[in-house]
Parts: C-alpha cells; structure tokens; sequence
C-alpha cells in the first residue's frame, strides 16, 4: 500500500484488572510502556503516531516522551475501547484523509518494529492486513496491529454497519451496544481480511491481568 501510514496507538485504558495504575505507564525496560510502543511504529515504517489516551492522561502529557507522537485525549474512555478507537481514527484521518491507518495496542510488549514492518508490506488497498500468531494447537489467529487503507477506515465508523471499532481494538462482542465494534463488518467481509503470520516475529500477547506480568520483564 503506498503512500502514508498513520499508527493510531490506544492508549487509554486504566489497567484495573491490574491494579498497577494505566496501562500506558506500565515500566518496561526502564520507561513507560507508551514511549516503547511510539519508537516500535515509528521504527516500523510508520510515518506518524496518534496516542489515543484517558487514564493517567495529564501525567502521561506532563512527564512522558511521546517522540512526536500526536496525543489525543478521548473524553468517553471510560466508555470503551470503542470510543478510543473512533477517537483514533478520526484524528488520524483529519489532516490525512487518505492515509492508512495502522491500528496498534499500547498492551502488546512484544510487538516489534519487524511485525510493523510485515504488516505494512502486506497491505493492499480496499483491504485488511493483520498481525497473526499461531496458538499451541498451530492455529492461526488474528491479533495485532491491524492495517486498514483509509475508506475501510471510515467505513469501519459507519453507525448503520455497526461499526464502532471495538473488535478491532481488541474488545466488544455482537450486540453487545454502540461499543460492539467492527466484529459485524468483518463478518460481513471476511474476503477484504489478509492475516500475516507473524509467529516468527512476537507471540502477540497483551497485558491484561497479572498473570501476563512477566511479558514486562
């Protein structure tokens, strides 16, 4: 896919499953877990980032190197990740309306500029590439990051299909509200999604309770 690439970082989540404070500044190798993530995009051939954020956001704006990442602060992120991710894109897709948009999860220690970069070769216009790796039964799931040219993008808001962005982001189930996510319009279009195995890369685990700690080791 040519032309540029904006990673839309989400960022905004309270770690409460945790109990660690957000997840954003969780240490990892010596810094908050948000700077990392900013330099793997960007070292991944990402042109620009846009750091979605709410939980801990004034600290994150008054201490943390974000690198030249663009910091937006999502007002509803108590509401979802749904809500950080229409946040995302629609900063994302403001000054550049015609950029990709790879969508990243602050939570994912291991991602690396090399899944970015796998990513980003594998995109197509008018389609979907995502990171996936492969479970202990050898099967090939998707996870992140998740690339989508610019119209997929904006269809992906459209209220009418559903599409709220949630399960892109990781979250939401069908049904399940405004927060239900773009689940639908995946399923409605699983021809436009291409899943790059990315095993050999990162395992694509997040940081969503204590027993995934040691993933910040």
């Amino acid at each position: 896919m040519s032309g540029t690439t904006t990673a839309v970082l989400l960022a905004a989540g309270a770690g409460t499953r945790l109990g660690r404070g957000p997840k954003a500044l969780l240490p990892f190798r010596g810094r908050p877990l948000i700077e990392h993530q900013v330099e793997v995009l960007l070292a991944g051939g990402c042109t620009k980032v846009v750091a979605v954020l709410g939980a801990g956001s004034t600290e994150i704006l008054a201490s943390v190197r974000l690198q030249g990442a663009e910091p937006v602060v999502n007002p509803q992120w108590e509401l979802g990740m749904g809500t950080s991710y229409r946040c995302g894109i629609l900063a994302a897709l403001a000054p550049e309306p015609a950029a990709a948009i790879l969508v990243a999860l602050v939570d994912q220690p291991g991602l690396t500029p090399a899944v970015v970069s796998r990513v980003l070769a594998a995109g197509r216009r008018g389609r979907i590439a995502a990171a996936g790796y492969r479970g202990p039964d050898g099967r090939l799931r998707r996870g992140h990051p998740v690339l989508l040219d610019a119209s997929l993008a904006s269809r992906s808001l459209e209220r009418d299909a559903r599409c709220s962005g949630a399960e892109l982001a990781g979250e939401g189930k069908p049904g399940a509200g405004p927060d239900s996510g773009a689940r639908a319009f995946l399923a409605a279009h699983p021809e436009l999604l291409d899943v790059v195995d990315c095993s050999d890369l990162a395992d694509g685990r997040d940081v969503d309770c204590e027993a995934d700690l040691p993933l910040l080791d």
